[in-house]
């Protein structure tokens, strides 16, 4: 099995809706439950990944997505921020494109009680993500511009520029892209985001691209 690189992934992944009836085999699964379960432990989060489960996405809620019998709960604490279900979501995301296979976020076109997800008293299941074989590749959506995404309080190294560049392919709900990252004159990278449906969520996912585009090991967060 043949795999891109994360950069690629993020170049090539695009919202796909429709997906065939392949199944998803081994080994390709058992690669996508080993990044569920990593998530998991490293977020402490209850992510879910269910593959040939109908039913979570059939129904006048999901006009729009055909055969979606792959999906991933995202499970988390209720007390914890939805910042985490975007970083670490985005991270199985991205793990999905370069399996070869097909997502889309998936915010409130699916029926809870169809689910097969557990989540406990003190959880919540803030999103899902649909994934399985899809029909095309999707569509790219057009970006903000850089300079709407990146600001500087003084001269950036080239490194801020790349995470600039991975940010512009972040989705985000509505393809708003409401999220910021500005160079300090410390060093230092500090994120923002106006408050918007899924902006927490929105807000996770590009800063993991930041740090993918910019290489964690260039930079610290404010």
């Amino acid at each position: 099995m043949d795999e891109i690189d994360i950069m690629e992934a993020m170049r090539d992944r695009h919202s796909v809706r429709r997906y065939t009836d392949r199944r998803i085999e081994e080994p390709v699964k058992s690669l996508l439950q080993e990044t569920v379960d990593a998530c998991n432990a490293q977020g402490g989060l209850s992510f879910q990944l269910f593959t040939d489960s109908p039913g979570a996405f059939d129904g006048i809620l999901s006009a729009g997505f055909k055969n979606v019998r792959n999906y991933v709960a995202l499970v988390k604490k209720t007390s914890e921020s939805d910042e985490k279900v975007g970083y670490y979501g985005e991270r199985i995301v991205l793990r999905a494109q370069q399996l070869g296979l097909r997502t889309c976020w998936v915010g409130l076109s699916y029926s809870k009680k169809k689910c097969k997800a557990e989540v406990a008293d003190d959880e919540k299941l803030a999103c899902m993500l649909a994934i399985g074989y899809g029909e095309n590749d999707g569509t790219a959506h057009k970006s903000r511009p850089a300079d709407m995404l990146g600001r500087c309080e003084e001269d950036a190294p080239e490194w801020f520029a790349k995470g600039i560049e991975a940010v512009m392919l972040a989705p985000s709900a509505m393809n708003r892209q409401r999220f910021r990252f500005i160079f300090q004159s410390d060093g230092r990278v500090r994120a923002e985001t106006s408050k918007g449906a899924y902006s927490d969520v929105d807000l996770g996912i590009a800063k993991l691209h930041f740090e993918l585009g910019a290489r964690k090991e260039n930079f610290e967060w404010a």
